[in-house]
């Protein structure tokens, strides 16, 4: 899928509250390091996960669906296999009548879901890190970063 670095930048420049589907709480998934950077950028980050419903991350309660999540978010981010993400897209759709963005992670992609989301005027990314694309388009990769994710604050 290709998205002009425009859009993708003008994404994350407006999105505030994201809900992270599918996050996990042990450090070492891509899941967690995700919706920690995106936290640690000042995000509003909603952890959703049932396996971890109760326990906190980053200082908000992990909750099991998106039917928990009070006050709405711009963007869901799906760290789900591509066979759940109708179900994701469905939910998301009911839950926030307001919905800005739908993104899916880095080999999620559901062409019939992202249709039914982007018919409700949803902007849809898939297969694309929020964590990758921040770093690339806001100049925090260094040489061989965008393979690793490593930050340089020296930039």
């Amino acid at each position: 899928m290709e998205y002009s670095d425009d859009l993708l930048k003008s994404v994350l420049k407006r999105v505030k509250r994201v809900a992270v589907v599918g996050v996990s709480t042990n450090p070492v998934r891509p899941s967690y390091f995700v919706a920690r950077y995106l936290h640690l950028k000042g995000f509003d980050v909603v952890p959703v996960n049932p396996a971890y419903q109760g326990e906190m991350l980053f200082g908000r309660e992990v909750l099991a669906g998106l039917d928990e999540i009070s006050g709405g978010v711009d963007m869901v981010d799906i760290f789900r296999r591509s066979e759940a993400v109708p179900e994701v897209v469905d939910e998301a759709l009911a839950t926030f009548p307001s919905l800005d963005v739908i993104w899916m992670q880095i080999g999620v992609r559901h062409p019939e879901a992202a249709a039914k989301a982007e018919a409700r005027n949803v902007t849809v990314i898939q297969d694309r890190c929020p964590k990758i694309e921040y770093q690339r388009l806001f100049g925090e990769l260094r040489m061989g970063g965008f393979a690793t994710g490593v930050i340089s604050s020296k930039l």
